[in-house]
Parts: structure tokens; sequence; C-alpha cells
């Protein structure tokens, strides 16, 4: 109700094509659509619905339910308007596409299609008790390899490039497609190199969700060669990180510079790595400042469902509170997790409504709600105008930073020979290693003589006292971005900055800050 939209456009098709501003506004280049596969939207506990679609119905039908209403044949003429309406403004639309499972769930499910088909085909079974072998959670997991499920896969990504004009795909829980009859990892998943080496599909972007719920882990190791992968090691050493957890300065190290350890062995590059900290399942980026435990009463599954494994930390108390200290504090903190992101390398997701610091109560995973637990709120680009305004700042820096933009792994500065990127601690080329800190500083050093970029990161209880390498000949530093400021004075429009720096540095706790050599 929030968007200012007409009652009959809001959740449709033609509402996301309304808010394509929105989005070119904040620097995004794509946006990645939870399911729009017909699903079943019955599917869900008593008294609530299937809001996030992740229970496919078919591959093949957009979901009508988006649809404006009206002849049921328009639906998919309400899609390809919606993908056109986003390419006029120069975004490329990515489907969340779910072949790891059906909505006819386990044994008790619903007798939909491929059951009554071929049960044995499309489903993994245990054969020595005929019953679903469930790596997915969702009471089945689809036999993604059998030669005919394979082509149906396969069949359906081509309808939806050649038909529908999507530009890529987000493959949910894609380790479970890596599976075997037996229900085991195959070397070489036919169906993902299949589709790795579709030449009808070269020019699409492929992503892996790349683990599935029977514990599966493929980051950095998905079959093919193709396939970005959404960067989960990266989610979780940041929030340790912000959160202040020790030993985590080394590994923090290897996400901040697009995860090579995970990707470069297997041919992947800096955009193989999809860094986000939040996405629609768990918190959002403003809950995750502000709860350590989950409240998801209102799923109606006694609060079992859900991840209890956020990495989160409250600021200071539970959920909301009056104390303007802790909320200084969780707003800071929100800006340094945007911050991190954007001055990564790799491909930054971010999450809807994290712009302007939308909040769940605590629910994270409201799955099955049609309520203001899922709804965007609108308003809140108004009264947090600020954070928003500091998100555009930082993508806008960011695209703007040709290393940044580069996909090709920063070299380390050595003894040997200078680097792109050097590390540093309080002082120059002294990183603290040591189990216990909670500060870290790098330094970007484009090759073309550009703009040197120095990051301050310091998530301790104190104040830390950085000094700073010493930028190019005639240049000084400048700072650029500082979140312990205010946010509208925290982010300087790119090619300004908010102040001259000269000498230490005072960084104070839970802050970070990003400069520039300028002349």
């Amino acid at each position: 109700p929030s968007s200012g939209l007409p009652a009959a456009t809001r959740g449709t098709y033609a509402g996301v094509a309304a808010k394509a501003d929105h989005l070119v506004a904040l620097g995004v280049t794509a946006v990645e659509l939870m399911p729009v596969h017909a699903f079943d939207w019955q599917d869900a506990p008593d008294g609530r619905v299937n809001y996030w679609g992740y229970s496919p119905l078919s591959y093949f039908a957009p979901h009508p339910g988006y649809a404006g209403g009206g002849d049921p044949t328009a639906v998919l003429d309400q899609f390809r308007d919606m993908v056109r309406a986003l390419h006029r403004a120069g975004l490329r639309v990515i489907l969340d596409v779910v072949y790891n499972h059906t909505a006819e769930a386990g044994p008790d499910g619903p007798t939909v299609s491929w059951r009554g088909f071929d049960e044995a085909a499309y489903y993994l079974l245990d054969e020595d008790f005929g019953l679903y072998r469930d790596f997915t959670g969702c009471g089945n997991t689809f036999n993604a390899n059998h030669p005919v499920t394979r082509r149906l896969i396969s069949d359906s990504l081509r309808h939806w490039v050649r038909n529908c004009h999507v530009d890529g795909f987000r493959f949910d829980l894609a380790a479970a497609m890596a599976r075997g009859d037996d229900g085991e990892p195959l070397a070489r998943p036919p169906v993902l190199w299949a589709i790795d080496t579709d030449p009808f599909l070269a020019g699409t972007r492929l992503v892996a969700e790349a683990w599935d719920a029977g514990g599966l882990q493929l980051v950095g190791d998905f079959p093919g060669q193709r396939f970005a992968a959404w960067n989960g090691p990266y989610r979780d050493t940041v929030r340790r990180f912000f959160k202040g957890d020790e030993g985590v300065i080394e590994e923090l190290m290897a996400r901040i510079v697009g995860s090579p350890d995970l990707f470069a062995a297997n041919g992947g590059r800096p955009s193989s790595s999809i860094n986000f900290v939040t996405a629609h399942d768990g918190f959002t980026l403003r809950d995750l400042v502000s709860y350590e435990h989950k409240h998801n009463l209102e799923n109606g599954e006694d609060n079992r469902d859900g991840s209890d494994h956020n990495l989160s930390w409250h600021s200071g108390t539970e959920g909301p509170t009056d104390d303007s200290r802790i909320n200084a504090l969780r707003a800071r903190r929100q800006r340094n997790f945007l911050t991190l992101l954007f001055f990564s390398h790799g491909t930054p997701m971010l999450l809807a409504g994290d712009e302007w610091g939308q909040s769940r109560q605590g629910n994270n995973n409201p799955w099955c709600l049609d309520n203001e637990r899922n709804w965007l709120d609108w308003e809140l680009a108004d009264q947090n105008a600020d954070l928003l305004c500091f998100v555009r700042g930082l993508s806008a820096l960011a695209n703007g930073l040709p290393l940044l933009t580069t996909d090709h792994y920063w070299t380390a500065t050595s003894p040997e020979r200078p680097g792109e990127i050097s590390w540093h601690g309080l002082q120059p080329g002294r990183p603290d290693w040591r189990p216990a800190s909670r500060h870290l500083a790098y330094e970007l050093a484009p090759p073309a003589g550009d703009e040197h970029v120095l990051v301050l990161l310091n998530a301790e209880e104190r104040v830390c006292i950085f000094e700073p390498a010493t930028p190019p000949a005639d240049t000084t530093w400048h700072l650029i971005v500082d979140t312990g400021a205010a946010a509208t004075d925290g982010c300087a429009p790119a090619g300004t900055s908010l102040a001259k720096i000269e000498g230490p540095i005072e960084v104070p706790s839970h802050t970070v800050m990003v400069l520039v050599s300028r002349a």
C-alpha cells in the first residue's frame, strides 16, 4: 500500500516495471526476481500462503497471481512487458529458478503431474524403501540428471530466454542438481554441464546457490565453468568481523579480494563471487544489527523454522529500543556492512529494502506471510532518506573506481614488487593478524595511475588510530566515506570529499572510513 501504485498494480509484473527508476537511481544493473514460475500458493501452514514461491507447479508458465487479472492468456504478455520495461531502463532480469524440488512434496503431498507421469524418473528415490530422498527440506528432490528431467530443465531455460527474453538465472539449492540417482554427488553432473555448454544460453548470466539442505557445499567447487555463486563464506566472514568475533582477519582479507581461494582454481574470476551480507532468507540488514535470535512465531511453526546460525549482534538490546546510543550504533553498523560490500572485489548483491533499513521484526524466514513482514515499505524512502542517499553514493563511488570494476584478481604488494592491493594495520604494511584483532586497512593502487583508495575498518570497542600509508607523490588523502558521521554527511558525492586528511587518523569504534589520494 505504501508504494503509491494502484491496488491492481501492486505485487504484479507491472508493479516491478513501475519502480525501475528507483533501481536505476541505486546504481543497480540487474534485478534478481524471486520465483516467477507458476507455483502452489496454498503450500503453506493453515491460514498462510506460499508467499515466496518456492513450490513450483510448472517450469514454463509465469505465475498468474503476479499478473493484473483479466484474460489468463495475457499473463505471458504481462511478464514480457515487465522484462521490456526493465530492459529499456538498462536493467537485466535474472530469474530465481527452483529445479531442485517441486510442489508435489513428500508422500503426503499432492499429485500434480510428475509423480503421476513417472515418479522414479522425476524424483530421487531410495531403492530399498521407495521413499523420497530429501536434500531440499521440501519433501522431495528433483532427479535433475535423469535424461528426461535434464531435457525438461534445458527446454525450460531456453523457453525463458527465447520467448521471455530474460538475461540469466539463479539456481536455488543448486548443489542438489549435482546429485545422481543414489543421492551422491556426481563428479560431472550432466544437467549442469548441459546448461554450462548450451550455446543458446551462452549470453546468459548463471548463478548458483551452491549448497543444499543435505549439507552438500560446492561454493568454489561448483561443476561447470560459467557459474557464478552466492558467496556464503563472504556473508559469514563479514558478519563475524563486524560482530567482533576473533580470528577472522585472514579470511576477511580473502573475501575482500574476490575469494580467489574459492574460485580461482576452477577458472573463476572476481565476478564469479556474488558478495552479499543479506538475502531474502535470513535477517534483513536492519535486523542483523537489532536481533540475536529469530522471532518466527508468526509463521505458525512454533519458531522451529529458519536458521539459528545468524551471526548477528543486536548492538546492546534485543529488538526495538528508544535508546539513542544503541540506535546510533545500529545505524553506523548498517553503513559499515554496506561500505565493505561495495568496496570488496566481486559482484555485490543488495537485498531490496536494505537501502532504507527495512525490518521484519526479527523474522528470518517469513516465506508464508502476505503482510508487512514481506511488503516493501516505500515510506521508509522518506523516513530513512539519509540511508538511501548513502547507498546511492556508495554505489556511484564504487562504480567509478576502475580497480573495483575490473574482472581480474588483484596482485598483493610484496617485498619484491608493488601490487594492486597493500595490506595495513595501525601502521603501514603491518596488518595485525592476531586472533584478537578486529581492525584492518587496505590500499588499492590502480596501475594506470588513478586515485589510490585506502579503506580503514575498525570493529573494535575502542578508537583506533591508523597511521596511513604515504599517498602517491603530490597528493594527499581525502576522506570520501565516514560511517561514523550522519548518513547524509558520511558519503561524499563522486569527485568531492568530506575532508582533507594529514597525519594519523582517529577511527571511532565500529566505524569504517574510505580515503582517496588527490592533488
